[in-house]
């Protein structure tokens, strides 16, 4: 059997097998609940302390800062209702961007109908945020700005300690949305001035169903979960011990390689658009030159983009046209429509998503493949 090739890392990493060797014993002999007193529910809660103090560790926090979650969805609701239902006696105003991902812009827009204020400021050419904008719509009423720190589509990484810093000048929390980047670039929490942090554990090679939320110590959120004591009493639920303990298995490795990762991953995509750029003819490049590693959005003229999704897929390569979880929509992506690219040439976009394991011989094989489709589809568009 032919192997597959696999570019749709910013959709979800395969699990790393020391992660699911790490999950083994959780998910079977040692079956205890975190919250129990017996030694078996000893056990569970000594593993979900240690991976707390792993995550907090990564991203320059404190312990009880990390609140474990299903995952960046969760994290991502948890950070802005959270932080506006609690403070919306005195500051109801959201500020965030036109290129966040669905988990952010959803959660947005539902508490803009509940009559909080909702502004969304817009991004350049490349995806990225115009700060003079987004200072002119923080105001005294605002309670939290909201950015993501890479774009899932595009790879544009955001100017997320400037943006943090107009935030705080004007009394306002920070969220990021660091799902695209969290075990593939530093992220440092106090260091950037970022108050609430979103992370899930399978865009770094752990299990799907688990994530996390940093919530700077100090800063009240009203509960998403009601039901328990969990979570120092901040999400009830039982603890996804399995999962925490693979989530945290797979960060480790993510942060131990990440500098050489990056390096190779960056030097991969070039070397995929170098090639693309030597044989394809009438695309645009969406992604910025600095982007999140691994990353590259392209626009093919005169082609549907899901049509050569399939088209690859037939030829054993996984790619995407954009996020996965607005997939099987006939409209263009947000994304490029706010970044200003026109709606005929959106809807043939491709994004291609490198990780752990791609190659050259991957990239030169999908550059051929799409040389192959792209000559047909165009030849029978215009018979």
């Amino acid at each position: 059997m032919t192997r597959r090739i696999y570019l749709d890392h910013n959709a979800t990493t395969p699990l790393r097998p020391e992660a699911l060797d790490a999950m083994m014993p959780y998910l079977t002999e040692r079956h205890g609940n975190a919250s129990s007193l017996h030694a078996d529910g000893r056990e569970a809660r000594e593993a979900v302390e240690a991976a707390r103090e792993t995550v907090a560790e990564v991203i320059g926090a404190q312990p009880p800062e990390i609140i474990f979650t299903s995952g960046g969805t969760e994290s991502n609701n948890h950070a802005l209702r959270g932080v506006l239902t609690e403070h919306r006696a005195h500051r109801s105003g959201l500020v965030t961007s036109a290129v966040e991902h669905h988990a952010v812009l959803e959660t947005a827009l539902a508490l803009a109908r509940e009559r909080f204020n909702l502004r969304i400021v817009g991004v350049d050419g490349t995806g990225r945020i115009d700060l003079d904008a987004l200072a002119d719509e923080v105001s005294d009423q605002t309670a939290l700005v909201s950015l993501m720190h890479a774009n899932n589509e595009t790879g544009t990484i955001q100017p997320i300690e400037e943006a943090a810093r107009i935030a705080r000048k004007r009394g306002a929390l920070f969220h990021t949305d660091a799902v695209q980047t969290v075990g593939k670039l530093r992220v440092r929490v106090e260091a950037t001035g970022i108050d609430l942090l979103s992370m899930s554990a399978h865009k770094f090679g752990g299990p799907k169903g688990v994530g996390a939320l940093y919530a700077r110590r100090n800063i009240k959120l009203e509960r998403l979960h009601h039901g328990g004591m969990h979570e120092r009493s901040r999400r009830g639920g039982t603890e996804n011990v399995p999962g925490i303990v693979g989530m945290v298995t797979a960060l480790r490795l993510a942060h131990t390689e990440m500098a050489t990762e990056s390096e190779r991953l960056q030097a991969l995509t070039a070397y995929f658009l170098e090639q693309a750029r030597k044989e394809l003819d009438g695309f645009k490049v969406n992604s910025p030159e600095e982007r999140g590693a691994g990353t590259i959005n392209l626009s093919f003229e005169r082609v549907d983009g899901e049509s050569l999704v399939l088209g690859l897929d037939l030829a054993g390569i996984s790619v995407s046209t954009g996020s996965a979880c607005a997939s099987g929509s006939m409209e263009p992506s947000h994304v490029l429509e706010a970044m200003g690219v026109p709606k005929e040439l959106a809807r043939g976009t491709v994004r291609f998503s490198f990780g752990h394991g791609n190659t050259r011989e991957d990239a030169d094989a999908t550059v051929d493949a799409l040389k192959r489709l792209l000559e047909r589809s165009r030849r029978e568009r215009t018979e």
